[in-house]
């Protein structure tokens, strides 16, 4: 991101709504009726934890994470 911009919510709001769009329906899970009243997809985690990687540990902390959930 730019050194003047931090608005992190605003940036991962766009990227879901344009991702959203352009998601196949196949990967789409059906909605909750909150969901629903949200206008949020089912293709989401409801929230996000905002981090910036501090070191090259950090980020192989984060490595290791995303490997061991994704299998």
């Amino acid at each position: 991101m730019p050194e003047d911009d931090n608005d992190y919510s605003s940036r991962w709001m766009l990227i879901k709504s344009y991702f959203s769009r352009k998601c196949d329906l196949k990967y789409k899970q059906p909605a909750s009726a909150s969901r629903t009243r949200k206008r949020e997809q089912a293709i989401w985690q409801r929230r996000f934890w905002e981090h910036q990687l501090r070191n090259e540990d950090d980020f192989s902390r984060h490595i290791e994470y995303i490997h061991f959930y994704a299998v």
